[in-house]
């Protein structure tokens, strides 16, 4: 397993993050335990969870995930886990949190302090916000329209204030963002800077195959704010895995809620999804394997979070993190990109 320090703190990251977002949904928690058993014997250290989880969203459910981490992380040496979470975000039909989730000052605060409660533990290595306040493209959606900006929305600077006030009282050791765009990169850093506030230290966004816009804007912006990039959706709810070329597997997300699958089902998704597996058999390769390897390999990755509904699956994950890709593959990846560029956005 290889590991990062991300710049500007003292989190020291493997390279592969473990997803949680399946405990308490699809997974028992004795499943999540076994899963984070396994996953930090083989040297993960870094997990990433959120308040709203398991997904889908729902009341009876909400926070289950982190509960089932707490119970777990209790029994372990505090220091050697790297915990994330998020707070969420406004405008998602979710009711049932705090009567409808705001990220102004006294909901963040309630919310990292009823996240500490089911984590079991007096801290949060990085606190992330789940997506803006404000109106941007995002979940599948790619134009934005200032039509749809709300005048309450809270700003940026706002926002930063009641998440610093988490840092100082030693709640929360870092932040991190999620869901941005290169305008919010930019004015998170602006707003840290204009008025001596804590850096966002993290973004985590989507990027995998069929997704690369994160190579656009938001790469440069985040090279030069020093933010560094946890990915998300690197098999892009499974499709990347293959699985779902001959057809949907009834246990696969995509056919259990497929609410989820609307930004993968556009226009030549499985066509190159399809291209992309007989490239990774034509290297020996899964098509998990070559999707998440291609993610690890590219500089501006911090660390890729993986999830998983079984060890077989989880171990297949884990492994990807150790493989090469060779020039010629490389190649091959790009003539693809060329011909179907980014056909998720």
């Amino acid at each position: 397993m290889q590991y990062r320090t991300l710049p500007g703190t003292d989190l020291k990251v493997s390279s592969i993050c473990l997803g949680t977002m399946t405990f308490g949904e699809q997974n028992s928690e004795p499943d999540a335990h076994a899963q984070l058993d396994a996953a930090t014997a083989a040297g993960v250290n870094f997990i990433d969870t959120a308040e709203m989880y398991p997904v889908p969203g729902r009341g009876e459910t909400q926070g289950r995930t982190e509960q089932y981490i707490g119970s777990w992380l209790a029994k372990q040496p505090r220091d050697k886990v790297i915990v994330a979470t998020k707070v969420a975000g406004p405008n998602r039909g979710m009711d049932w949190i705090r009567g409808g989730p705001q990220l102004n000052a006294a909901q963040i605060v309630a919310a990292c302090d009823a996240s500490l409660a089911r984590l079991q533990t007096d801290y949060i290595d990085l606190y992330q916000v789940h997506w803006p306040a404000r109106a941007v493209p995002m979940f599948g959606a790619s134009q934005y329209d200032p039509a749809e900006e709300k005048p309450d929305t809270p700003a940026i600077s706002e926002q930063l204030e009641a998440l610093s006030k988490l840092v100082t009282a030693g709640k929360v050791r870092y932040l991190g963002t999620s869901n941005e765009t290169a305008w919010g990169v930019a004015e998170w850093g602006h707003a840290a800077d204009a008025n001596g506030l804590p850096r966002m230290k993290t973004i985590q966004n989507v990027y995998n195959l069929i997704n690369r816009t994160f190579e656009t804007g938001l790469v440069e912006a985040c090279h030069r704010e020093q933010v560094s990039l946890l990915v998300y959706s690197p098999l892009a709810f499974g499709l990347l895995s293959g699985k779902y070329i001959a057809g949907a597997p009834a246990d696969g997300r995509l056919s259990r809620f497929p609410q989820f699958g609307s930004r993968y089902r556009k226009p030549f998704v499985d066509e190159a999804v399809a291209a992309y597996a007989a490239l990774a058999r034509e290297h020996g390769l899964t098509p998990t394997q070559l999707a998440l390897a291609f993610v690890h390999s590219r500089w501006f990755v911090a660390s890729t979070i993986i999830g998983a509904t079984t060890l077989a699956q989880l171990g297949e994950n884990i492994g990807s993190s150790e493989i090469t890709l060779s020039a010629e593959l490389e190649a091959g990846i790009e003539k693809l990109y060329r011909q179907y560029h980014s056909p998720a956005l």
